[in-house]
């Protein structure tokens, strides 16, 4: 099962999920974590992250990775959207987190935020029977995005993000008038320029995402049920209510807006501007409900995820062992014969299982002989002509997580001496070895060549073969229909392993049997 954590850098909270995925692709949130960072503060005045706010972020993202590492959750995803992608410091914070975390935090667009965001609610909601706008209301942008159940339309980030219009506009406490007028102005001249008429006219429902909106859901359930909401996901608040609530944080300041029952602390100060920003949109859409999804970026990174690592994840399900798994991805990259290389590893392990008494080789590197018959014709996805060069290139460039570079090298040269040509010092490669190495090559290349010729017509005309001991070494190969190809191959790739082992080698072809039909 993979586990996973993803880490949404945002303006003003950090979250994190751990997810597990499962079989079919579907997954399972364990844990979600926030934290108010505020990253954001004074950042769209200043264009620049602050040394508080950059403390505040990377002492959130230590507690949060060191949870994630501990519980065994790997990959780690960190995102950030746009508090650090508008700082003209934010490389310097990026950089920071890289030195002291070992995190790679990848910066996104506010488009690309749309789209994730997209993903995560649609896998949630039946958007079946009518287009919908969804709409997200973070602490630097808003994003907005025209979507049916199988397409997203169009998407739109804007920059009215709750604490950028706080920071930038409303600098009193509670605001003035004249303030709040160059707001709705700000706002209602980019919803219509943002907007075509043409484009969600045809959106027949408003969905929202975010803790912005979440808190405005449980303020108003509050003082509609005089309860607590036990649930966001799919709650829904109306036009009136909302306009009830922004009336109350506009003519309140901090202390007596804390008094408000439901509202988070940690949002004394933001909420008004996302709250006034909701209003106005649903106005300028025409509608007068709007639906609450808890779903939202995260979950669209671990669907963006699951997407684009499908061949990983259905490796790692079907082939828990790790240094496996990467080898036949690795094969599987570059349209592997699976039928012949399979067989080929079989032979190939066979007739060092059956020599053990000449060679003395152990079981690491009777895993590198299975690994390099998988991987020996791969070499064929670049071109037919010195395909074996190819398949030396391909393994020691490609990234294989569980091998140390030695195993690799020597995995690529059995590999690489499969057909005819010999080891020889004389090619950069084998040279780079030592001289233990170039002796299991050397061995191991000598059994693959032979294994490769056994199943010359990748028909696995021979099904299994039997060593007699002696001088000549016999070498009774079991065959259902013609092995004439087969053996005449093989007759020309033993030379390596009778010049190593001292030994000549004789072929006896042995016909099984075949079942007859009633």
């Amino acid at each position: 099962m993979k586990r996973l954590a993803v880490i949404d850098i945002g303006t003003n909270s950090i979250h994190m999920v751990l997810a597990e995925i499962g079989k079919g692709f579907s997954y399972k949130i364990v844990d979600r974590i926030k934290e108010m960072a505020r990253l954001g503060d004074g950042t769209f005045t200043s264009q620049r992250l602050s040394p508080d706010a950059m403390d505040r972020g990377l002492t959130v993202l230590k507690r949060f990775s060191m949870l994630a590492k501990n519980k065994g959750f790997d990959p780690i995803l960190p995102i950030a959207t746009s508090a650090v992608r508008e700082a003209k410091n934010g490389g310097d914070f990026l950089k920071l987190v890289r030195k002291e975390l070992g995190l790679r935090v990848r910066v996104i667009t506010g488009e690309e935020e749309a789209r994730l965001i997209y993903l995560g609610v649609r896998n949630s909601m039946d958007l079946s029977r009518f287009p919908a706008m969804f709409v997200d209301i973070g602490g630097g942008s808003v994003e907005l995005m025209a979507c049916t159940q199988k397409r997203l339309q169009f998407v739109r980030s804007l920059k009215l993000g709750a604490i950028r219009l706080k920071d930038q506009f409303l600098k009193s406490d509670p605001p003035d008038k004249k303030m709040v007028q160059r707001v709705e102005r700000l706002v209602n001249q980019t919803l219509k320029k943002s907007l075509s008429k043409k484009r969600y006219i045809q959106c027949q429902q408003l969905v929202a995402t975010s803790g912005m909106a979440g808190n405005l859901t449980e303020i108003i359930y509050l003082a509609r049920t005089g309860r607590p909401l036990s649930q966001i996901d799919m709650a829904t608040i109306e036009l009136d209510e909302v306009r009830e609530v922004e009336g109350l944080l506009k003519t309140k300041d901090t202390q007596a807006r804390l008094n408000i029952p439901g509202l988070d602390p940690r949002r004394v100060d933001t909420l008004y501007p996302g709250v006034l920003m909701l209003r106005l949109l649903m106005e300028y859409l025409g509608v007068k409900q709007v639906r609450l999804s808890d779903k939202a970026i995260r979950e669209g990174v671990i669907y963006d995820f699951i997407q684009q690592h499908q061949e990983g994840l259905r490796a790692e399900q079907e082939i828990p062992h790790v240094r496996r798994r990467q080898v036949l991805l690795l094969a599987r990259r570059y349209q592997y014969s699976k039928v012949h290389a399979h067989h080929v590893a079989k032979l190939a392990l066979s007739l060092f299982d059956q020599t053990q008494s000449m060679h003395h080789l152990g079981e690491r590197e009777r895993e590198w002989l299975e690994y390099g018959a998988l991987l020996h014709d791969i070499g064929h996805h670049i071109g037919e002509n010195k395909h074996h060069k190819h398949t030396y290139y391909l393994i020691t460039h490609a990234d294989l997580p569980g091998f140390s570079s030695e195993e690799v090298a020597v995995m690529a040269n059995v590999a690489r001496y499969h057909r005819r040509g010999q080891p020889n010092i004389k090619h950069q490669g084998f040279r780079l070895l030592d001289r233990d190495q170039r002796k299991v090559v050397s061995c191991l290349s000598a059994m693959l060549r032979i294994a490769d010729g056994l199943d010359r017509s990748h028909f696995s005309v021979v099904r299994k073969i039997s060593i007699e001991p002696g001088k000549p070494l016999r070498l009774h190969v079991f065959f259902r229909y013609d092995p004439e190809l087969e053996i005449w191959t093989t007759e020309r790739r033993v030379k390596l392993f009778e010049k190593i082992f001292h030994c000549p080698i004789e072929l006896k072809p042995a016909a099984i049997a075949m079942k007859t039909v009633a």
